[in-house]
């Protein structure tokens, strides 16, 4: 939202700004997006034609049903015979020269209601969106060369203009000309139906001029492609956010931008031209969280920062990762040696076992130990430590 205190009031030709004026308390009000839109959504259809087909279309001829028993859909027929029209589906919406599904009606519930708060609400928005320099460029306006934001001309300069020619020169000398030259360069024919309905071109918008009087500078500006009029006690949420998109470029006259305090009043004082309205509050004076969060006073009463001691491990398989392996079972190592060192053995002893049997002669390197030897010595060494672990037992 704009928060400086005064704005300036420029006269084309000097580059020297002399007078100021209040910023006035409707162009800091909040700014809803969501509230102008619904009501701009609302607000648009109000301007819709009734449209319907005939209510006879389709139903033109007597045709019935055949029945059942012929093998054919039950759809109405075409009576007569003699031409390729007779026999054929007649009324319904799948049928070739039937009527539609669900015939449109002129008693369709075309415009919707508005209440007046909503209104007033969005159009204060759209009037506080006006005032950022931001919004009006994000929108697509041209206000590179523009002074200030919002702009403000003096009246004894805009009034009196009465021509086109003076008109365009006004708009030159305060920068604005830009926007009006985007606005013709981008006309185009319009896609679809609409070329054939008395709508055949599109183009984008331009600077909006509220006044508070009329005077003869409306038919000065009228013949400007892209840019409108409107009068400071009747301005439209349709002009002032076309598309339901915040951030028109506005160009005020004095005393227009100083009737606004008396229309919407301030955040002191209720409107005095309408009857007990007051601005919306905004929800936060200051909507610069990061500068709250990070100010003095309020970093001074956070407790101090917790540190995470939360240490996640990642879990690994211990089949397939030795070192894992290791630090679960310390003894895996050594068996894992022991492993390789058997196989080695194993894999030489059987070499020189190969190597003897091609040459046909004793294996002299290989110790051939046979199994059940093995099996009977660890037997009775298991045999002599459980005899005496029971002992140990008994005795105690």
């Amino acid at each position: 939202m704009a928060s400086r205190p005064l704005v300036g009031v420029h006269v084309p030709g000097n580059n020297k700004v002399e007078q100021y004026v209040n910023l006035p308390a409707v162009l800091s009000a909040p700014i809803r997006p969501d509230i102008v839109h619904d009501v701009h959504t609302r607000i648009a259809k109000n301007k819709r034609q009734p449209y319907a087909v005939s209510k006879y279309a389709g139903h033109q001829t007597s045709a019935e049903s055949w029945g059942t028993g012929r093998a054919v859909a039950r759809i109405p027929r075409v009576p007569g015979g003699g031409t390729h029209r007779a026999g054929q589906g007649a009324f319904g919406n799948m049928c070739r020269g039937g009527r539609m599904f669900a015939p449109t009606k002129t008693w369709r519930r075309w415009h919707r209601k508005v209440s007046v708060n909503q209104r007033r609400y969005a159009l204060v928005s759209a009037l506080a969106a006006s005032a950022i320099p931001a919004l009006v460029m994000a929108r697509g306006h041209r206000i590179e060369q523009v002074p200030e934001v919002p702009l403000v001309v003096d009246n004894k300069s805009i009034d009196s203009i009465d021509k086109t020619s003076k008109a365009l020169a006004l708009l030159k000398a305060v920068g604005a000309l830009a926007d009006v030259s985007k606005v013709k360069d981008s006309k185009k024919l319009r896609s679809g139906k609409g070329k054939l309905r008395n709508r055949r071109y599109v183009q984008r918008r331009g600077p909006l001029i509220i006044f508070n009087e009329k005077s003869p500078l409306i038919k000065a500006f009228r013949n400007l492609s892209g840019v409108e009029l409107a009068n400071v006690s009747r301005l439209n949420l349709l002009q002032l956010a076309p598309g339901g998109h915040l951030g028109r470029f506005v160009i005020w006259t004095r005393d227009a931008i100083e009737r606004l305090d008396a229309l919407y009043g301030t955040y002191k004082r209720a409107a005095s031209e309408k009857n007990g309205y007051k601005l919306p509050r905004p929800m936060l004076s200051n909507a610069d969280l990061a500068r709250i969060i990070n100010s003095d006073e309020i970093q001074s009463s956070l407790r101090e920062k917790i540190p995470n001691q939360k240490i996640s491990i990642r879990r690994k398989n211990p089949l397939k990762n030795l070192g894992f392996m290791i630090k679960l079972n310390p003894y895996a190592k050594t068996a894992r040696r022991r492993e390789l060192v058997a196989k080695e053995q194993r894999e030489k002893s059987r070499a020189a076992i190969l190597e003897a049997k091609r040459k046909g002669t004793k294996p002299t390197d290989t110790k051939k130990v046979s199994a059940t030897k093995q099996t009977r010595t660890v037997n009775k060494r298991l045999h002599k430590v459980r005899a005496q672990f029971y002992k140990t037992m008994l005795s105690k």
